[in-house]
Formats: C-alpha cells, sequence, structure tokens
C-alpha cells in the first residue's frame, strides 16, 4: 500500500480531476500506478487486501470514474478482458502477445510509421492515435514448442 506520502499525491490527483477522495479511490489508483496493465479482478483482488470491505462492483464504479477523468486508461484488446493503465496523456501504443496476452508498452514515434496523420481525417480533429502491435513475446519465442 502507499505511503502516506505517495496517499497524498494520489488524492491531489483525485482532487485535481474534480473527484472526491475516498479510500477505494486511492487504494486502485495505487494498484495500477507503475503496475502495467491490469484487468479488474487483478485489481480487486490486491484492493480487497487493504479494504477487505470493498466489492467488485465498486472497483469497477471507481475504474470507471478513473478512466472518465482521464486518470486511467482503458484498453480492450481483442480476446482478453479490459486492461487498466495509469500510464496516461502521453499517446502511446502496445505490444500483445498472441500466446500469452501479455501487454507491453510502445512509445509513439511522431510522424514516423506507424504513427501518421490519416489520409482523410473526414472532418475529425484527431486526439489520440491507438494502435496495437499483436505477435509473440520473446519469452513465447523462447520457450519449446508443445508436442
Amino acid at each position: 500500500m502507499a505511503t502516506d506520502t505517495q496517499q497524498e499525491v494520489l488524492a491531489g490527483r483525485l482532487r485535481s480531476a474534480q473527484l472526491k477522495v475516498t479510500a477505494p479511490r486511492i487504494a486502485v489508483l495505487d494498484v495500477l500506478s507503475g503496475r502495467g496493465h491490469l484487468d479488474a479482478d487483478t485489481v480487486f483482488s490486491t484492493v480487497i487486501e487493504h479494504l477487505p470491505k470493498t466489492s467488485l462492483q465498486a472497483v469497477y464504479g471507481v475504474l470507471a470514474a478513473l478512466v472518465a477523468a482521464g486518470l486511467v486508461r482503458k484498453i480492450e484488446p481483442a480476446g482478453s478482458p479490459a486492461l487498466y493503465e495509469a500510464r496516461v496523456g502521453d499517446n502511446h501504443h502496445h505490444l500483445v502477445c498472441l500466446n500469452c496476452k501479455q501487454v507491453q508498452d510502445v512509445d509513439c514515434v511522431i510522424g514516423e510509421s506507424p504513427c501518421l496523420t490519416p489520409s482523410d481525417m473526414n472532418g475529425f480533429a484527431v486526439q489520440v492515435a491507438e494502435i496495437t502491435f499483436w505477435g509473440v513475446c520473446s519469452s513465447c519465442q523462447a520457450a519449446p514448442a508443445a508436442t
């Protein structure tokens, strides 16, 4: 669980997003901070270690509020549950392993493939480009083939 100083930083993030500061919101932000891409069940199982009266539905509600406020990003890789991450605001993309479903961040290289401006904007003012690269991670490549 976050230290008092870390909790105050997380509380400040909630306040600046105009969200009420609650123990479940701080706990969910803490779980997601620096831990990559987690599904709601994983977030819930970690939160209840410190807040045992928290329900899975409450965690889903917190995640929805944090996504709506822009404090958390939700990604939905095909064939996987929705994943949540605290890395927001930098327009990064993702690598997803076809075998183990591991997800890794990929920084966007502005103006170079694959982060090109669309050929036809169709009147849109694009704010975010979301690209998912699918492949096989190095661990799965190194694993012996199943016979």
